[in-house]
């Protein structure tokens, strides 16, 4: 792009491209009120070049109706009502005194930074400044955010301030995500009608229920169909995220943090900035939003997953945690003999869940003593962890910093240290309390505890976990999520500069703390707390919606779900953790010598193939049939691939037809080779000698060379499959 400063003078428009993607801007339209003009997000407009952009004039102005302002009216980069907006406004606020101007900024200074650029602007009647800043790389990625500044001199309180951006006429459905605790991220759509459609989360934490994109499509728009605009809010406290159409402008996609009355108070000089907007267009469905968010978070320079792409520059470590093993009954003999078998199948990290701390024999009590305890751990962790290594496998342990049981010696001498409001203690949330970080006491406390863990012990991961909503979120008698948030993110950003080798979890009573924000500090999330594998194609499916899978934490549970009850074949379970970072929560040292032996097979498929399965693009079919999912990940250079084809429930046929493989090369030719892991489905005989495997998996011979064109157009035939069973396939392009 040209630099604008200097274009600028002689057009209006400011023009971003990359990763097929163009914003173009348009400074002082008529009825912007000084800030540009948005006149497209969406497909590549090509090289606009000076001349060009120059020679279209005011030719994109829309028409003025009757009874509307003289002036055509176009969503800008933040609009409001001195613009003639009537919709959501970008920003609203107030002096003390109750003096409420709607903004009328003006540009003052247009500077391109690297992909992106820095706009500056000032009200002098509101006595406001604003500086905005977009960008957009190569992968295609939009970021936006805004920050305004008090430029008067009496306080200024922010009441919103939101990262908006217009979709076409053409975007008539609206799709988001919701859930609750172990059924987290499932989508719902609605049509996008004339008015706001508007999803507000209050939990002070992202939220199990948290709509997690906010995505505008063409009708019937699906994983690989239609045209779709996403937005995502980084941020992990609490959220306004909405979907609006007007009879007056085109819809808009929006989100920011929703604020309490009086939580952001501006001092004269003072700012606030929003959280980054994360904006992603796609003209071939909703993988295409995939691609864009998975290449940009790969990119990042700290990013955890493939050798040298960043700290600590190693693939993802297959993980053996605790939890459903052993709960709380810590005993130093059955560790050992659970880390040995997990040596013996493959694990390369081992993971010390809750109960290793002082007073932690259930979880009613000891959160906050972060010492380990003697009464369980006479000579410390060490044993363990010594024995960990030796076995060749890292060490990580579970730690709940931002929480405080009353039963503590943390909170019998400090009970103050609760985040509250109005001298009450909050209602009571799994026997727990939020500790106030903002308090500088207490963020010192937690930071020298936890560093003190990390100095004395050889620990390479901490499992962060988060396990209630902030209910009375206060701080010295005003509302603190914002504040919270921020020092949460400032206790991790200095752990990290102490330890820049140890990795970082983000749990949150399972999923309950996803999102791009905790995510520029934690090296994965954990998805959810069930390992229930039926639930887990849900959730994993929409979470990787925008997280790439080596950043998404996928255990094999026990044969029986903890938190369902419901039973699964380890075929299942194997195949469904097999796309994340893969892991085990289950006693294996209690399994089977076939199921060891079958758990084995799959560490070992996994750690073959990881670099395909964290590297290449993940792809899920528009499949006909409900009741079955068809999913997978295909290399970069489209030669070779891992799919799922997933019963999930009894299909209304009989036969469950063909199946196309997406992503392939149509050029090339593939072997099509099923994998058996832990007794699965591909055989011969599926169920029995009356059941019949359609010829390709009956007799793998016949599917050496077959056409991707044929593949994904045509499709494989599908087996019977019992419901809650599934199909692994390896295929590679033929030399």
């Amino acid at each position: 792009m040209t630099d604008p400063d200097q274009h600028s003078r002689r057009h209006p428009y400011l023009h971003l491209r990359g990763g097929g993607v163009s914003l173009l801007l348009r400074l002082e339209a008529a009825g912007s009120a000084g800030l540009p003009a948005v006149l497209h997000w969406g497909a590549d407009l090509g090289d606009l070049d000076d001349e060009l952009l120059a020679g279209a004039g005011g030719a994109f102005d829309p028409p003025v109706p009757n009874s509307t302002l003289s002036a055509p009216v176009r969503p800008t980069l933040l609009p409001g009502r001195a613009g003639g907006w009537r919709g959501r406004p970008g920003l609203t606020g107030a002096r003390p005194d109750g003096t409420d101007w709607s903004p009328s900024f003006t540009v003052g200074a247009v500077r391109r930074t690297g992909d992106g650029v820095v706009l500056e602007a000032s009200d002098d009647v509101a006595r406001l400044g604003l500086r905005s800043e977009l960008s957009l790389d190569d992968t295609g990625l939009l970021r936006v955010r805004h920050a305004v500044r008090n430029a008067g001199d009496a306080p200024y309180g922010v009441a919103q301030l939101l990262c908006l951006l217009p979709v076409p006429p053409p975007a008539t459905e609206v799709l988001d995500l919701t859930g609750r605790w172990c059924r987290e991220r499932h989508p719902q759509r609605r049509p996008l009608t004339l008015g706001t459609y508007q999803r507000e989360t209050r939990h002070g934490r992202t939220g199990h229920d948290a709509p997690f994109a906010i995505v505008a499509g063409t009708p019937g728009f699906g994983w690989r169909s239609g045209e779709v605009w996403a937005t995502h809010l980084g941020w992990s406290g609490d959220v306004v995220a909405l979907a609006e159409r007007e009879a007056h402008a085109p819809g808009m996609l929006g989100a920011g943090e929703l604020l309490e009355p009086g939580e952001i108070l501006l001092s004269p000089g003072e700012e606030y900035e929003t959280p980054w907007l994360y904006a992603a267009y796609s003209g071939a469905g909703l993988d295409g939003v995939s691609r864009a968010f998975h290449r940009w978070l790969r990119q990042r320079p700290d990013h955890p997953g493939r050798p040298g792409n960043g700290r600590p520059g190693r693939p993802r470590p297959v993980v053996l945690n605790t939890w459903e093993a052993v709960y709380f009954d810590h005993d130093l003999g059955r560790l050992t003999e659970l880390a040995e078998v997990a040596a013996e199948v493959g694990v390369e990290r081992f993971v010390l869940d809750d109960g290793w701390f002082r007073h932690r024999r259930d979880d009613t009590a000891g959160l906050g003593d972060w010492w380990v305890d003697p009464a369980v751990w006479p000579d410390g962790l060490t044993p363990l962890i010594d024995r960990v290594r030796r076995l060749g496998m890292e060490f990580g342990l579970w730690v709940e910093p931002e929480m405080v049981n009353p039963d503590s010696d943390l909170f019998r001498a400090h009970p103050d240290w609760i985040l509250a409001s109005g001298g009450r203690t909050p209602l009571p949330w799994r026997g727990q309390q939020v500790l106030d970080l903002v308090r500088p006491e207490v963020f010192d406390y937690l930071l020298e505890r936890l560093d003190a863990l990390l100095t004395e012990n050889a620990i390479g991961y901490l499992k962060w976990d988060h396990n209630r909503d902030l209910v009375e979120p206060g701080h010295l008698g005003r509302a603190a999520v914002h504040a919270q948030t921020t020092a949460l993110y400032r206790l991790l950003d200095e752990l990290r500069a102490r330890h820049p080798d140890v990795e970082i979890e983000s749990c949150s009573s399972g999923g309950g703390r996803v999102d791009l924000g905790i995510l520029e500090r934690t090296d994965r999330v954990w998805a959810s707390d069930t390992n229930d594998a039926l639930e887990r194609q849900t959730i994993q499916r929409w979470t990787q919606l925008l997280l790439p899978p080596e950043l998404v934490g996928s255990h094999v549970g026990p044969p029986t779900a903890h938190t369902t009850g419901r039973t699964h074949s380890l075929a299942f379970r194997l195949g469904t953790a097999l796309f994340g970072h893969f892991g085990i929560e289950w006693d294996i040292g209690s399994a089977s010598p076939a199921e060891r032996r079958d758990v084995a097979a799959a560490v070992a498929f996994y750690r073959r193939h990881r670099d395909l399965l964290h590297g290449g693009e993940v792809v899920r079919a528009d499949h006909h049939d409900p009741a079955a999912a068809l999913h997978g990940v295909v290399s970069a250079d489209r030669r070779e691939a891992i799919f799922a084809y997933v019963q999930l429930a009894s299909s209304a046929t009989e036969a469950p037809g063909a199946a196309g493989l997406p992503g392939l090369d149509p050029d090339l030719a593939y072997a099509v080779t099923p994998v058996r892991l832990g007794g699965s489905a591909a055989t011969a005989d599926v169920h029995d000698g009356r059941v019949r495997a359609p010829g390709w998996l009956a007799d793998p011979a016949t599917a050496t060379a077959v056409p991707g064109a044929m593949l994904e157009r045509v499709g494989l035939p599908m087996p019977v499959l019992h419901p809650e069973d599934l199909l692994l396939l390896h295929l590679t392009a033929r030399a």
